[in-house]
């Protein structure tokens, strides 16, 4: 399947510093870094603005974790269980405000429901050694950078073929 973007942005939303991930499908080319949401902001400006200069496509892919039904899975009690509560819901709402932003920039935008965990990572998330396997990312990054790598992956339909010892 070809995807119809020259350019995917998916983002794991995050209140500190998102995930982000660029992945250009026809080339593999894919790069993953972690923005604060100012930092962001100009980052999707500058990739619309070299994206239109260069007459190609973009979509931004925001996990939507306000999609799921529940969103909290931890186990965690009393205090603990405030603070993940606390976090989820503001790692929604940087979500939400990453997608009002682009809908005010005119970038094309859309919501994904997270993708299902059944890698060999902690919480069943994917591993560096995972993700590297069918991507050849190298170099260190983090859960929230690998699950937009992850996201921008599944999206452009490019294959997912696992060989990790």
């Amino acid at each position: 399947m070809r995807c119809k973007y020259d350019n995917i942005i998916a983002i794991d939303p995050d209140k500190g510093k998102s995930g982000v991930a660029f992945l250009k499908p026809t080339t593999r080319q894919l790069e993953v870094s972690n923005l604060a949401f100012p930092q962001l902001m100009d980052y999707l400006q500058f990739c619309t603005k070299t994206g239109i200069d260069k007459g190609e496509t973009l979509i931004v892919v925001v996990e939507a974790g306000w999609m799921v039904k529940k969103s909290n899975f931890h186990e965690a009690q009393g205090h603990r269980a405030e603070k993940i509560a606390k976090d989820v819901g503001a790692n929604h709402e940087t979500g939400r405000k990453i997608i009002e932003m682009c809908k005010h920039y005119g970038i094309n935008v859309l919501e994904h429901a997270p993708l299902v965990k059944c890698w060999k990572g902690k919480d069943r998330k994917i591993t560096q050694e995972e993700l590297a396997s069918f991507t050849g990312l190298t170099g260190r990054t983090n859960q929230d950078g690998r699950d937009a790598a992850l996201l921008a992956w599944v999206f452009s339909g490019l294959p997912i073929k696992v060989k990790v010892g």
